[in-house]
């Protein structure tokens, strides 16, 4: 059995908190690896026994709350972890509650990780660009400071996600960005076929930085890029494959 592979950040050092990919995991076949989402088709025991293994990696024990997730910029709180059918719509959660995983989900999506170390209080966002375009991020750090929180004192971290290398959008997409504020061009280059590619992870880190937070800094790990690691749902759709998996972003508070 291959060992769970977590990417961790410096900035949330000492708060329970893991970006994984697909090593460690038992799924097969073409979602071979750590696959999360219950939503791709595979099979929900083999599904539940990777989560099971992301929760014993970070932190054990743990309950893990995830949502269903609606690219939007509802934030929740949580305090438990929800059964499948009974899971929010929503995009980002929040809690001060020791033992709750917070796992957000993605394959190509940012996943974004907070954390206010001395109020005890913590947050995740599903961040593609729709959340971060719509202020996912922000809403986050709003929620972490209702309970508590104080945005200068949070951390904040984008984890794996599609690269500006492999992200190829359409004229309409950059337009779409630059009416709301033109300096966001400076997140868009040409690429070899002549179309913009969009700098998701640069964009997120910018608006985090523009929100106040204390820390912030992005892992720079290309989901399309590197498929030995990371599931990635563009890259899926490039080889025809019927479905793709996810993997999971988690953060949480330890039981003292």
């Amino acid at each position: 059995m291959s060992e769970v592979e977590v990417f961790r950040s410096s900035i949330l050092d000492r708060v329970p908190h893991g970006f994984l990919g697909r090593r460690g995991g038992v799924s097969e076949g073409e979602m071979w690896g750590l696959n999360t989402g219950y939503g791709s088709g595979d099979d929900p025991d083999l599904i539940a026994e990777n989560r099971r293994r992301v929760v014993e990696a970070v932190l054990p024990d743990a309950q893990l709350a995830t949502v269903h997730q609606v690219h939007s910029p509802t934030v929740v709180y949580a305090d438990r972890e929800w059964p499948h059918d009974e899971r929010p719509k929503a995009d980002a959660m929040v809690t001060d509650r020791p033992g709750i995983l917070l796992g957000v989900l993605a394959a190509d999506c940012a996943p974004v990780l907070f954390a206010d170390r001395e109020a005890g209080i913590v947050g995740a966002a599903h961040s593609g660009w729709r959340g971060a375009f719509g202020g996912v991020n922000e809403a986050t750090i709003e929620a972490m400071e209702r309970l508590g929180a104080r945005r200068e004192r949070i951390a904040a971290v984008v984890g794996p996600c599609i690269a500006q290398n492999s992200y190829e959008v359409d004229e309409s997409f950059r337009e779409r960005f630059l009416e709301v504020d033109p300096e966001n061009e400076r997140f868009f280059v040409i690429g070899p076929a002549g179309k913009p590619h969009f700098d998701l992870p640069a964009f997120a880190l910018h608006r985090l930085i523009r929100a106040g937070v204390g820390e912030a800094e992005t892992l720079r790990l290309d989901t399309y890029a590197d498929s030995d690691r990371f599931y990635s749902y563009r890259r899926s759709t490039h080889r025809d494959e019927p479905s793709y998996g996810r993997q999971i972003s988690v953060i949480g508070l330890p039981v003292r």
